[in-house]
């Protein structure tokens, strides 16, 4: 395929505007770091904590609409297997929102924490919060992997580039002004992007529909032919368990990432914080109409009156790429090479984030308070950049091996669901777990969701839940396991945690309850006349 010349200008144009604005917000951090008290590194990780409603609903909602969102969504609405009642993420997200202005923000922004983990580290200690960066640190690497593979798989079709020099280069304008500026650089950008993805793929909208090989959507609800498809889909009753698992793994499952978090921590106060994300519900849904429409109308194309003929993009194993595939056959050239644009703003936006993410968490709750506890706000702020870099790298290398947007899409935040949803629920809203419990639900989390297979990684299942089926000896689990692990989970971080408090003081091998009654003796023994007088006794 011939490269698109006025494509790849416009662009090459365009990364280099974002690069700037990038430049920009790295200095606006510095002068921020000399007029706001707090260290540099938290500036870096959450904005010195004056990010406004506004600049944080921009940030919040890009974070979401990433190169997975909008292109997972059209691809679940094409295939036939799928159809609009399959594309989970517009519904999901705007849940996942609106659960985490209600019962997360506020009790995560008043205690002014600087991570996700850090509940954990002061419940529960380094150790146990270091196992926990395990699969926080996986599901952003998979996150990466899936909106660098979705803007491979785009910028080859429109632009005749190699998917592997686009992966690269857009990683490497990512990478580049997050390890620049922190936050200031990501929420700024963010600005930018967002824009460009609602202005343009709401601009292809009117020239899909009215382009004549493509049948009236009201008229192809259903359509089942050879060339045209249904776009609603169907849900079976034997498939609703399945179906169930993936909305819950993605309402919830957002929940328990840390790039929500740091926008909910760098906003002003708790009440600004729940309105970031209330407002931020209803923009990530607009924002995911574009993709449904899209993924409509190409299952309602007839692709042999266009250039690229039978079979179509299903049959050919393309259905992860119908969303260039349909800006590029059935809309005007200078309008693909917008929605190309839209789809590497919408891979900078989230791709930025994930990588500030892993590497606050790196830097706060691992490196800060367990391996180099005296160390400078300099070399913090070094260790930041170099995260940044090396979940980079990871997830650039694992966007090269898998075609299915939607598939990594899921698995992203598979474990996070699985296993973090519940530690930070209970952490948050159950006084009583201690490290007892925690323990026990990680390791039943782990346990159950990874003896139920994964298709993806070639894992077979060891437990067989009702429902499974086989296809091409692939096991497929059609019953909701992975919520089956979460819920598991939280009963057993309660049910541990309560049954822990009954054992003898001397099986105590964590020092769980020997602190707290340390904690509790401060309280207890100390006289009012002695209270009133200032003298204090801490011991038992």
């Amino acid at each position: 395929m011939a490269v698109n010349v006025p494509g790849l200008v416009a662009v090459v144009v365009f990364y280099i505007v974002i690069l700037g604005i990038g430049i920009w917000a790295s200095r606006k951090s510095k002068k921020v770091e000399k007029t706001l008290s707090g260290s540099k590194s938290e500036i870096a990780m959450v904005g010195g904590r004056n990010i406004n409603v506004l600049v944080g609903v921009f940030t919040m909602t890009a974070t979401w609409v990433g190169g997975g969102y909008i292109m997972g969504t059209a691809e679940a609405v094409y295939s036939p297997s799928q159809g609009l009642i399959w594309a989970m993420g517009p519904p999901a997200y705007l849940i996942n929102f609106l659960l985490g202005g209600l019962f997360f923000a506020k009790p995560m922004r008043s205690k002014r924490y600087v991570t996700m983990l850090d509940p954990f580290q002061h419940r529960y200690g380094n150790l146990f919060t270091a196992t926990l960066l395990l699969p926080a640190l996986v599901s952003d690497v998979l996150w990466v992997a899936c909106i660098l593979a979705a803007l491979g798989g785009t910028m080859s079709i429109i632009l005749g580039l190699s998917s592997a020099l686009s992966i690269v280069i857009s990683a490497a304008v990512s990478i580049l002004y997050t390890f620049l500026g922190g936050l200031y650089s990501v929420a700024y950008t963010d600005i930018i992007q967002l824009s460009f993805i609602f202005v343009s793929l709401w601009l292809c909208i009117p020239f899909l529909l009215l382009n004549p090989v493509v049948t009236d959507l009201s008229q192809s609800i259903n359509i089942n032919q050879t060339n045209v498809n249904s776009w609603i889909g169907e849900l079976e009753l034997a498939d609703a368990g399945k179906w169930a698992d993936e909305m819950l793994l993605l309402a919830l499952g957002g929940l328990a990432y840390q790039a929500l978090y740091q926008r909910i921590l760098s906003a002003a106060s708790s009440a600004q914080a729940q309105v970031t994300c209330f407002a931020a519900a209803g923009a990530v849904f607009l924002m995911g109409i574009p993709s449904v429409v899209i993924g409509a109308a190409a299952a309602s194309a007839d692709w042999n009156q266009t250039a690229y003929g039978l079979p179509p993009p299903f049959e050919r194993g393309e259905a992860g790429k119908i969303l260039p595939l349909a800006l590029q056959y059935l809309t005007p050239t200078w309008l693909s090479v917008l929605g190309i644009g839209s789809v590497a703003a919408a891979v900078m936006s989230s791709m930025d984030s994930v990588l500030l993410s892993s590497a606050s968490m790196f830097t706060q709750n691992i490196y800060k308070t367990t391996l180099r506890k005296k160390a400078s706000e300099r070399e913090l702020q070094r260790v930041i950049r170099v995260s940044v870099l090396l979940v980079g790298l990871a997830g650039t290398g694992l966007a090269f091996g898998d075609d299915s947007v939607f598939a990594l899409w899921l698995l992203s935040g598979d474990l996070l669901y699985c296993i973090m949803l519940p530690q930070l629920v209970c952490v948050l809203h159950f006084s009583s777990a201690n490290s007892y419990g925690a323990v026990s639900g990680y390791l039943v989390g782990l346990g159950l969701r990874t003896l139920s297979g994964e298709p993806v990684l070639g894992i077979p299942p060891v437990i067989l839940y009702p429902g499974w089926r086989e296809q091409g000896g692939v096991i497929t689990q059609y019953f909701p396991y992975r919520t089956t692990a979460m819920l598991s989970s939280v009963i057993c971080i309660m049910a541990v945690s309560q049954l822990a408090q009954l054992m003898p003081r001397s099986w105590d091998i964590l020092r769980v309850f020997e602190e707290k009654k340390e904690a509790v003796g401060e309280e207890v023994v100390v006289p009012p006349h002695k209270e009133k007088s200032g003298i204090l006794n801490t011991k038992l």
